[in-house]
């Protein structure tokens, strides 16, 4: 199959091998293509771990990232990461725990348990 091919496959293999693996992924159905590619881009992921997400998007010609359910909670948990890292400096600020919780529209519990991690 080609996604071990990928996977075990030497880089200059590797690239040639997605490439053929994202090929055929476009000729999928709707429905299969999408998960298709989401698989695919894993491998991807996994395979060329030092490729910053532009350079793979550019070496495979991926235009679809943006909609895979990966780059999607990648996203939200960047977001997350980036509120939660702001907490601290909201209460030096003197802002109450709710205050923060509305501020960066998260559950007040996020926000708690953000502080027990603190102490």
């Amino acid at each position: 199959m080609g996604i071990i091919k990928l996977v075990v496959a030497f880089e200059d293999e590797a690239v040639q091998e997605a490439r053929s693996l994202i090929d055929q992924v476009q000729q999928a159905d709707a429905v299969n293509r999408h998960n298709l590619l989401e698989l695919v881009e894993r491998m991807l992921i996994y395979k060329f771990s030092s490729y910053t997400r532009q350079e793979l998007e550019a070496m495979f010609g991926l235009t679809e990232w943006r909609q895979t359910r990966f780059y999607q909670e990648v996203q939200q948990e960047t977001k997350l990461a980036t509120k939660l890292e702001a907490i601290p400096r909201l209460l030096k600020e003197g802002l109450s725990f709710e205050q923060i919780a509305r501020v960066l529209e998260l559950d007040i519990e996020v926000v708690l348990q953000a502080v027990q991690k603190l102490e």
